[in-house]
């Protein structure tokens, strides 16, 4: 008979599964032992399997996740040895950043005891787990000794704990992935909603892992006089990227790198053709890279107006086509500096926010965009899972918005409409509670600029007496680094181009009678009298020829 007593000889790795060895009355008997996907943490093996051999069972069974069980131990005892080390990893680590759910709830424990500011160790962790019904769970008291034999003091716990959320990130990723996967294979699935799910997916976890080091202040206070010298040197002293309007620039000393711009007006007001006239200023007078989002107009159509604006043929001319010899050679030759000019256009519609981040990502990276132009903010969507609620959707846009405002450190300028609670009051003029669909529009903006054009309302003359036909009024109602105001800019019609009052070239504008008649404003128009109608048209050509607004 043979006895049941024995021994175990030799654990080893073969092939998809362990032979075990077991001496039985002086004979060894070879065991072959599959090997489940998973090993519990309960199960402790002396020797530890070869990489090679844990290929093999991951070809066999599947992959395992992304872990650092060892690290997180070390980290965890080093919390336990050294009160201060939280405060080392605390914006780094979250309880779910650990793989194993022991050592999420024992960092739960820690979290806690430091913002009591209670004593961190051993004993006092224990006691945490104790009274929170987990210390068997965690594995008792014998397990928490065990982790601060780990290690012998806290000063690589930095280092670790970024390892720790490299895995967490990896095992959140992998989820996402599967995620997609499954719904993708889902012939139900909308394959438009499916990708904004997956943007918005990868941004909200690229967005928690956001983590910027605390800086101390003398390296700021050096960057932030080398700005102001460098504006010193500029002959405009203009700090920012210039909007090429001489009367705004002198407010606003330019667009600012990380600054949210909202442009709002009712509909036919100008926002378009007045971003446009901005854009034509900084990419072809400063040779600055120009980024436009058109939501609501075509790419051609937006470089229509643009042709308009630069060559100064109307916009009706160039829709029919019907262009003298002489305007055809004006178009060819003026048209130059636009073919040349660092403007890039995206018309698609319906975008999404967290596309509209990825295509900037990969503009500011191969083009090095300056200034970037959203036409217009309502048209954007915030995915599949916002729909159904258009204030929340819209105060998550104008978040993303300041956030790659920030990220890419450029001015973003987004177009916005207004209600109508305009029309209602007696001067027509716009105010920051009639920013449409959400509140939270003005509470992100940097500057708030309305476009107030009073002859669109049938407003002719102001208070004095003055014309305000071709005027166009820039309210600045919002300025967090600056001062509110006015500035009066001249609206030319025909050409749907804005520019300084000082420009003197004439504009078409209707009289109520329908008679297109011409008019040419002084720069100081408060101060003096406004010139009478010229009834003619004679040398309106030379006009333009000579007195160009750029």
């Amino acid at each position: 008979m043979i006895s049941k007593s024995f021994a175990l000889q030799k654990l080893r790795f073969h092939g998809q599964g362990l032979v075990l060895g077991f001496f039985m009355a002086g004979i060894t008997i070879p065991i072959h032992v599959t090997l489940i996907p998973y090993l519990s943490a309960s199960q402790e093996l002396k020797t530890k399997p070869t990489q090679a051999s844990v290929k093999d069972l991951q070809a066999e069974y599947g992959k395992m996740p992304p872990q650092a069980v060892d690290l997180e131990e070390a980290v965890l005892g080093a919390l336990m040895l050294e009160r201060d080390a939280f405060s080392i990893v605390g914006d780094l680590l979250e309880p779910d950043a650990f793989y194993k759910d022991a050592h999420q709830k024992i960092f739960r424990a820690i979290h806690k005891l430091f913002l009591n500011d209670d004593p961190v160790d051993l004993l006092t962790v224990s006691e945490a787990l104790k009274q929170s019904g987990e210390l068997e769970q965690v594995g008792g008291y014998y397990y928490l000794s065990q982790l601060t034999t780990r290690v012998a003091s806290a000063a690589h716990i930095e280092f670790h704990a970024k390892i720790i959320v490299q895995k967490y990130l990896q095992r959140k990723l992998i989820g996402v992935c599967t995620e997609l996967q499954e719904m993708a294979y889902d012939e139900a699935t909308d394959v438009s909603d499916l990708m904004d799910k997956a943007q918005k997916a990868v941004f909200d976890i690229a967005d928690g892992n956001i983590k910027k080091d605390t800086a101390e202040i003398a390296p700021i206070i050096d960057e932030a006089i080398k700005g102001i010298q460098a504006a010193a040197e500029k002959p405009d002293g203009i700090s920012g990227l210039p909007s090429g309007f001489n009367a705004l620039d002198a407010v606003t000393s330019g667009w600012q790198p990380s600054d949210l711009v909202i442009i709002a007006a009712r509909p036919a007001m100008g926002k378009t053709a007045f971003v446009l006239s901005m854009a034509r200023n900084m990419a072809v007078k400063h040779h600055q890279a120009v980024a436009i989002f058109s939501l609501e107009m075509s790419a051609v159509q937006l470089v229509n107006r643009l042709i308009a604006s630069e060559t100064e043929l109307s916009a009706e001319k160039l829709k029919t086509g019907r262009l003298t010899d002489e305007e055809w050679q004006q178009l060819h030759s003026r048209i130059k500096a636009l073919v040349e000019a660092p403007i890039l256009v995206d018309d698609t519609p319906a975008l999404s926010i967290f596309e509209l981040r990825a295509k900037c990502r990969r503009l500011k990276q191969k083009y090095g965009i300056k200034v970037l132009i959203i036409d217009y903010l309502q048209l954007m969507t915030a995915g599949a899972d916002m729909r159904g609620n258009r204030e929340q959707e819209v105060s998550l846009i104008s978040r993303q918005l300041k956030i790659i405002a920030k990220e890419l450190s450029i001015p973003v300028m987004a177009l916005s409409q207004l209600n109508r609670g305009v029309e209602s009051r007696p001067d027509k003029k716009p105010m920051l509670s009639d920013l449409r669909e959400s509140g939270s529009i003005e509470q992100d903006a940097d500057m708030v600029m309305f476009i107030h054009r009073p002859e669109k309302y049938g407003i002719t003359v102001d208070n004095e007496g003055n014309s305000l036909l071709g005027i166009a009024t820039i309210i600045i109602a919002k300025h967090r680094s600056g001062a509110v105001g006015e500035v009066n800019l001249r609206f030319r019609a025909e050409l749907t181009q804005f520019c300084d009052l000082d420009t003197t070239s004439p504009f078409a504008s209707s009289t109520s009678t329908g008679e297109i008649v011409t008019q040419t404003f002084s720069s100081k128009m408060n101060d003096e009298p406004v010139p009478a109608l010229d009834q003619g048209f004679e040398g309106m050509r030379d006009s333009f020829d000579n007195n160009a607004p750029f």
